[in-house]
């Protein structure tokens, strides 16, 4: 059967999506900061490795250990939320270095062995806020946009070596940690001009409506990986589709 390698499987979609091409018989290299062997079921085709991919020694080490590959999803990422004027420049790039910067570094150290094969596949996980910006997520969306531009890019440049790329769209989820992170990265320190629209923003804000769940994202995934007419974008989840057609 085919091997995927999975980055950010502690949780949330990456969890799902591991847990999804395991059921279906595949080879799945689940990678995590910290690895937590107790969250995936003991299976002779899961292999789970640490990844840091802020550490570039570790996503080389993770990418010998976990060997050949047929399918690559770069799906681990952090969420900020907050002000931009009093977001420090630190923090901007921590973000862009994990949401973009992290899942080209890991493709690179993947791409010698598709040229090699003159196959495989690549599903990066964006964001469905790139279809429609919010207030307080401008750096977060940013870098989603650029991963956007990059496999849109990419997408046609490995067209040479026989090799996919694709992006899985996900929209609001109550199934992952991305409001609890984001809103741990939030600065407090807004100038004062902002607090009535900041006021409007958090009393507007509803947990009705339609949301993505894990499911709806590891399904995507699984076509991006096996179906090649798949588009470039996939859009995952009820309020992900919404947005998409809007």
């Amino acid at each position: 059967m085919p091997t995927v390698l999975i980055t950010g499987c502690s949780s949330g979609f990456g969890l799902a999506t591991a847990s999804y091409f395991l059921e279906r018989g595949w080879d799945v290299v689940a990678t995590m900061r910290t690895p937590r062997p107790d969250l995936l079921p003991v299976s002779p085709k899961l292999r789970i490795v640490a990844l840091d991919l802020l550490d570039p020694e570790s996503i080389q080490r993770a990418a010998v250990e976990s060997g050949p590959v047929d399918v690559l999803v770069n799906n681990a990422g952090i969420g900020l939320m907050g002000v931009f004027e009093s977001t420090p420049m630190a923090t901007l790039r921590e973000v862009f270095d994990t949401n973009l910067l992290g899942a080209m570094a890991v493709t690179q150290a993947v791409l010698p062995g598709f040229r090699e094969r003159g196959a495989g596949v690549i599903v990066n996980v964006s964001s469905a806020t790139t279809y429609g910006p919010l207030p307080l997520l401008a750096a977060y969306t940013a870098s989603k946009a650029a991963l956007n531009a990059w496999t849109a890019s990419l997408a046609l440049e490995l067209q040479a070596i026989g090799v996919r790329a694709h992006l899985v769209l996900p929209g609001r989820s109550p199934e992952t940690s991305f409001g609890r992170t984001a809103q741990a990265r939030m600065q407090d320190a807004a100038p004062q001009a902002y607090a009535g629209f900041l006021d409007g923003v958090f009393a507007g804000r509803r947990g009705d409506g339609p949301v993505t769940h894990a499911l709806d994202v590891a399904e995507a995934v699984w076509r991006a990986a096996t179906d090649p007419g798949t588009p470039l974008s996939i859009p995952a989840g009820a309020d992900a589709e919404a947005m998409a057609t809007a």
